[in-house]
């Protein structure tokens, strides 16, 4: 590979995927902008992302950046567009456990469920992992302070 990707970025004003990677020949570190063209507000993140990753003039470069990666930037980019503060925009991309998910738009929604899926892909364990283990059994402690609930009470006088 003749280019490593180090770091990937965007710049506001224009709007632009910055990379900094270490050039594979000079062992030099460089930074490359590259501007996203022929986007707004109410673009699609992931055709723009493939567009940018199959550029002819920057595919080289962004070799080793994923897709997903480059999703995510365009994102940041189309919230600043929408209105949206940088801290606002890291804040939708982090998952949250206490967060209500149905008060989400469908959009944020949608961003929130490929995260969940990317995170159970990465934790997935398989039956050719060296640390899989077949029937694993777990014992949780008992001062956890688990709920009740009323549902959960022995009240089987109903006749069902």
């Amino acid at each position: 590979m003749a280019f490593v990707a180090k770091r990937c970025g965007v710049k506001f004003d224009p709007p632009s995927v910055v990379l900094v990677y270490e050039d594979g020949k000079t062992k030099k570190m460089r930074q490359r902008i590259m501007p996203v063209r022929n986007f707004s507000k109410f673009s699609d993140c992931s055709q723009a992302a493939e567009r940018l990753k199959n550029n002819v003039r920057h595919s080289a470069y962004l070799e080793g950046v994923s897709l997903r990666q480059l999703e995510r930037l365009h994102g940041v980019l189309r919230d600043r567009m929408r209105g949206r503060t940088l801290k606002q925009s890291l804040a939708s991309l982090r998952l949250d456990p206490d967060q209500d998910l149905n008060k989400l738009s469908d959009e944020e929604l949608a961003r929130k469920k490929a995260q969940m899926d990317e995170l159970f892909e990465h934790n997935r364990k398989r039956k050719d992992d060296p640390d899989f283990v077949y029937d694993l059994e777990v014992e949780f402690p008992e001062g956890t302070g688990h709920e009740t609930c009323s549902w959960d009470e022995d009240e089987s006088d109903d006749g069902f």
